[in-house]
C-alpha cells in the first residue's frame, strides 16, 4: 500500500488547499507577510498612485447620493448564484452534457472508454474552464465598479477606501490573470493523473478476464468503472472553480462590509 506523503501544513487560501492536494504539490506557507508581499507587486509609478489615493482629499458625499447598499448585496447574490450555476453546469462529463438529460451523468463518455491520450481528452474540459474564468472577470469586475461608485458617495473616508480599491484593481489585475492562468495547467495535471490510474484499472481487470475467462455480472445501477475517474474529476473540477470564484469576489465582499459599517 502507498504510504501518504508527509506533507506541510498549509493555511491559505482554499483554492491553493485545493490545488496543493490534487496535484500533490506541497506549498510552503509564505514566511513573509502580506504588506511585504503585495510590495513585491508593485512598481514605483504604482507606489505614488497608492500615496496619492491615501493621501488625497475626495469631495464630500452628495446627500442625494447615499443610497442604501442594499441593491448592490442583491447585485452580488444574483452575480455569485449565476456564475456558482454556470459553473455546476460546465462541471459534467462531455457525453452527459451532449446527451442532454441528468440520468446520462452515470454514463460514461465514449472517449472514456478507450485508451485515448489524455491530453486531447482534457481539451473540452480546458474550454470549459477558460470560458467559466473569462465568465467571472467579465461579471465581477463592473460589480465591483458598481459597489464601488456606491461607496465613494457615502463619505470622504468611504471616497478614500474607494479611491485606493481602484489603485488595487489596476496593480493586482495583471498578477491576478497570470495567477490564475495555472488553475487550467493543474487541473490537467490532475486530470492525466486519474487518466493514467483508470486505464491501468482497466487493463489490469481485461487482464485478470482474460485468465480466469470470466466477468463479473453487472449491478444495476452502478457505474462502468472507466465513468468513475471522470466523475471524480468533474467534481473536483466543480469544488476549485468555485474557490476562485470566492477569490475573485474577495475584493467585492470587502466593499460590501465597509458600506455595512459606513
Amino acid at each position: 500500500m502507498a504510504q501518504a506523503s508527509q506533507r506541510t501544513v498549509f493555511h491559505g487560501s482554499t483554492l491553493v488547499r485545493l490545488l496543493s492536494r490534487l496535484t500533490d504539490i506541497d506549498v510552503r506557507e509564505s514566511r513573509q507577510g502580506t504588506a511585504d508581499r503585495l510590495s513585491q507587486w508593485f512598481g514605483w509609478t504604482d507606489a505614488i498612485s497608492l500615496s496619492a489615493a491615501l493621501d488625497g482629499s475626495p469631495a464630500a458625499a452628495q446627500s442625494s447620493a447615499r443610497a442604501s447598499g442594499n441593491a448592490e448585496e442583491a447585485e452580488c447574490a444574483r452575480v455569485r448564484s449565476a456564475l456558482a450555476q454556470a459553473i455546476a453546469e460546465d462541471c459534467v462529463p462531455t457525453a452527459a452534457k451532449r446527451r442532454g438529460p441528468p440520468a446520462a451523468a452515470a454514463t460514461a463518455p465514449a472517449a472514456a472508454d478507450a485508451p485515448v491520450d489524455a491530453a486531447a481528452a482534457f481539451a473540452p474540459f480546458r474550454r470549459r474552464c477558460l470560458t467559466r474564468q473569462q465568465a467571472m472577470e467579465t461579471r465581477i469586475g463592473p460589480l465591483r465598479a458598481r459597489v464601488r461608485a456606491t461607496l465613494a458617495a457615502r463619505s470622504p473616508t468611504m471616497a478614500r477606501l474607494a479611491a485606493v480599491d481602484v489603485v488595487m484593481e489596476q496593480v493586482l489585475v495583471a498578477q491576478e490573470r497570470s495567477l490564475l492562468a495555472t488553475v487550467p495547467v493543474l487541473l490537467e495535471k490532475h486530470f492525466g493523473r486519474l487518466h493514467q490510474a483508470a486505464q491501468a484499472a482497466q487493463a489490469a481487470q481485461a487482464d485478470q478476464a482474460d485468465q480466469t475467462d470470466q466477468v463479473a455480472p453487472a449491478t444495476a445501477g452502478d457505474a462502468p468503472p472507466s465513468s468513475e475517474w471522470l466523475n471524480v474529476f468533474c467534481k473536483d473540477m466543480q469544488a476549485v472553480l468555485l474557490a476562485e470564484l470566492d477569490i475573485r469576489l474577495q475584493p467585492v465582499e470587502g466593499l460590501l462590509d465597509a458600506l455595512r459599517t459606513s
